[in-house]
C-alpha cells in the first residue's frame, strides 16, 4: 500500500475555517466575470448561472441527506463550482443541461471520492467535458440578443482576424465568462493578492502556451495571432482559475512547473493540430490525471508544507 497513489487535500487549505476563506475568495473573484456576463448577455446570463449555482447546492445537500452526512454546503464549495460551471457556458443553453452538470460535478466528480478536497479533477471542467459529450448542439451554439455568430477563436480558425480591443472588453460571443479578459483579470489579480492562488502554474502555462502557438501555429509570433488566441476562448479563464487552484495543483513548486509546462504543451497542441479550437477542457483534464504523479515523484519538504 505504501506505493499507492492518494489524492489530498493541499497543505494551505488545512482547516475547515480556511477551505471557507479561500471559497469565499474565489466567489468575489468570479463577481466581475458574473456581472459582464449579465451585462453582455442579459437575464439569460443571470438565469444560467443561478441554475447551475443551485444544481450544485442542492446536489450536496440530497447528497447529504440521503447518505446522513454531515451538512457541507455552508463552506460555499457548492456555490463556487456553481459559478465555474456556469461561467463555462452558452447564454441560450437550456436549463437541463447546467442542472445535470451541477448534478454530476457535485455527485459524481466530487462527493463520490469523498467529498471537497479529496476530488482528484476540478468537478467544474469534469461536468463540462460531460455537457460538452451528451449535448454536443446546445454546448456549441452562441449567441447575443437572440443572434447566433462565431466566437473569436472560430473567426480565427476561418482564417479571419478577430479584434483584440472588443476580446479584452468582452464585446465578442463565446461563453459566458471567458468574453471579457478584463473581468478576468481583474479577479485573478485579487486571488493573488489575497493569496488564494498559485501563481507558478499559470504564469508557466501562458509562458509555454505562447511559445508554442508562435512556433507551429503557422503564423509566427505575429502579435495579433498570439493575442487571439490568448485572450480567446476558455484559455485566460482557466489560466486564472483552473490552473491556479490551490487544492489540484502540485504540492511541490517544481511540481507545478511541470503542470504548467504540460497545460501549455497540451492545450498548444488541440488549439493549433486540433479539429475545434476550443478545447481548454480536455487539456487541464488530462493533466489533472497526472498530478498524483507528480506528487509522488516530487513529494514537498516539510519545511514547504510548513
Amino acid at each position: 500500500m505504501s506505493d499507492s497513489l492518494r489524492v489530498k487535500t493541499s497543505p494551505r487549505v488545512k482547516t475547515a475555517a480556511q477551505w471557507s476563506k479561500l471559497m469565499f475568495d474565489m466567489e468575489i473573484a468570479l463577481i466581475p466575470a458574473v456581472l459582464f456576463a449579465a451585462y453582455h448577455f442579459g437575464f439569460s446570463a443571470i438565469k444560467v448561472i443561478t441554475v447551475s449555482v443551485l444544481a450544485c447546492v442542492l446536489s450536496e445537500l440530497v447528497y447529504d441527506v440521503c447518505l446522513k452526512r454531515e451538512r457541507g454546503i455552508t463552506n460555499g464549495t457548492a456555490v463556487v463550482t456553481g459559478l465555474l460551471l456556469g461561467l463555462t457556458l452558452p447564454a441560450d443553453v437550456a436549463l437541463y443541461v447546467p442542472i445535470l452538470g451541477g448534478a454530476f460535478a457535485t455527485i459524481v466528480v466530487v462527493m463520490l471520492y469523498g467529498g471537497y478536497g479529496q476530488h482528484f479533477m476540478l468537478p467544474a471542467l469534469a461536468a463540462r467535458c460531460f455537457m460538452q459529450i451528451s449535448f454536443a448542439t446546445p454546448m456549441t451554439t452562441f449567441t447575443v440578443d437572440g443572434v447566433s455568430s462565431a466566437t473569436p477563436l472560430a473567426v480565427l480558425q476561418a482564417g479571419n482576424m478577430p479584434n483584440l480591443t472588443d476580446m479584452a472588453i468582452g464585446t465578442v460571443n463565446g461563453c459566458l465568462g471567458e468574453v471579457s479578459a478584463i473581468a478576468i483579470l481583474i479577479g485573478f489579480i485579487y486571488l493573488v493578492i489575497r493569496k488564494a492562488a498559485k501563481i507558478v502554474t499559470p504564469v508557466v502555462y501562458v509562458a509555454v502556451f505562447v511559445a508554442f502557438v508562435g512556433i507551429f501555429g503557422g503564423h509566427g509570433f505575429d502579435m495579433n495571432y498570439i493575442g487571439a488566441q490568448v485572450l480567446g476562448g476558455g484559455f485566460l479563464f482557466a489560466a486564472a482559475f483552473y490552473a491556479s487552484d490551490l487544492v489540484i495543483n502540485p504540492e511541490n513548486v517544481l511540481g507545478q512547473v511541470i503542470y504548467g509546462a504540460l497545460l501549455g504543451l497540451l492545450t498548444g497542441v488541440f488549439r493549433t493540430m486540433g479539429s475545434t479550437p476550443e478545447n481548454v477542457t480536455y487539456a487541464i483534464l488530462v493533466c489533472n490525471l497526472l498530478i498524483p504523479l507528480i506528487d509522488k515523484y516530487l513529494p514537498v519538504k516539510e519545511k514547504e508544507a510548513a
